[in-house]
């Protein structure tokens, strides 16, 4: 089978770097829209509204959720703009409805997330929800973004609980990538996994296990660090280009299945991946010492290992058998895993490893 590596145009990162947007903008276009988050519309006016980056702009809120009613806004927000140049500046679903536009209009899209807390940036995928925040579906784009620059100063910047975050949406990348790649099917990128995706996807597990305590104490204090510059890569690129190129399984499935449950919705979309990862490994039949390795992980860096830590304790076996039904669905990537799997053995993983969480956290 053919195998695919897929990346964006360029990856920029370091501290001060939204300094020289401009510098890396000015081949793509000279009239940009930027979509920004609400916290961030002010820091996009800061670094854009000068004039000294060489680009035109304007500069829209964010509505809040990557749906298809807010991308259709953001379209006509673009063409009344006469944007030829798509940006999104901000977190996951910000910059997923930012590529979603662009690929609409056909015009390039540049990324610049404020906050490190999923992998998004790099890939040429957008999640889809409903407005009322449930995964609906997969848009899978053409091409990778243009451009994507982080600016590290601005990441540390932000709570510690997106940098968390973002490693949880990277934890999965390995195992997802590991179990996918068995049965030789085409990752998101369009062809079978390359030799390289399965390095970078190990290399993220390996730099989350050695940097990813000591980025988030140096993030508490919001300083950047040597610990905290290989997060950010391994949280954006490693992960982003480990996952597309290398294969998703059953984790990130397992989480859409918890997004139809309102109570998680309170909780970041890379949470609810590093205990879906949990329960992957525990469907697996991992050695017990590496799954007790990644939940004594998870439990140092502040990531949940139980379902309560998702606001579902004491949940009943319907609320999570409609998890595990929604994780199986025809289409999931689950399937992608290398035995069959149903609804059952999913809500057993589900339960297995809540109980392991649980007796980490009481020793």
């Amino acid at each position: 089978m053919i195998k695919v590596l897929s990346s964006p145009g360029k990856y920029v990162q370091g501290p001060g770097a939204l300094n020289e947007a401009g510098n890396y903008m000015k081949d793509l276009g000279d009239n940009a829209l930027i979509i920004a988050d609400a916290f961030m519309v002010g820091e996009a006016e800061k670094y854009f509204k000068s004039g000294n980056q060489g680009i035109n702009c304007t500069i829209e809120k964010f509505g809040g959720e990557c749906s298809k009613p807010e991308i259709e806004r953001l379209k006509q927000v673009a063409a009344e703009a006469n944007a030829n140049i798509i940006v999104g500046f901000g977190g996951g679903k910000t910059l997923d409805t930012a590529k979603a536009v662009a690929y609409y209009r056909n015009q390039p899209v540049v990324i610049l997330p404020s906050i490190a807390s999923t992998d998004a940036p790099c890939s040429a995928l957008s999640v889809i929800y409903t407005e009322s925040g449930a995964f609906e579906e997969y848009l899978l784009l053409p091409k990778n973004p243009d451009l994507v620059l982080l600016d590290s100063q601005i990441i540390a910047q932000a709570p510690v609980r997106f940098l968390v975050a973002g490693m949880g949406d990277a934890l999965a990348t390995k195992f997802e990538a590991e179990a996918s790649s068995k049965r030789r099917l085409p990752a998101m990128a369009g062809g079978a996994p390359s030799i390289s995706a399965l390095a970078l996807a190990e290399l993220c597990l390996q730099t989350l296990l050695e940097y990813g305590y000591y980025a988030r104490l140096a993030v508490e204090k919001k300083v950047t660090s040597p610990a905290v510059e290989k997060i950010i890569e391994a949280n954006t690129y490693l992960s982003g280009i480990g996952f597309e190129s290398g294969g998703l399984a059953a984790a990130h499935a397992i989480h859409n299945g918890f997004t139809a449950l309102e109570e998680t919705h309170q909780y970041y979309h890379g949470e609810k991946v590093a205990f879906s990862t949990l329960v992957q490994m525990v469907m697996e039949g991992r050695d017990s010492d590496e799954i007790m390795e990644i939940m004594g992980f998870c439990k140092l860096v502040g990531l949940p290992v139980t379902l309560e830590e998702l606001g579902l304790a004491g949940a009943d076996s319907e609320k999570l058998m409609k998890v595990a039904t929604a994780a199986t669905v025809e289409g999931e990537t689950i399937h992608n895993m290398p035995f069959p799997v149903n609804a059952q053995m999913v809500y057993e993983g589900i339960i297995a490893a809540d109980a392991i969480g649980r007796s980490i956290i009481s020793c």
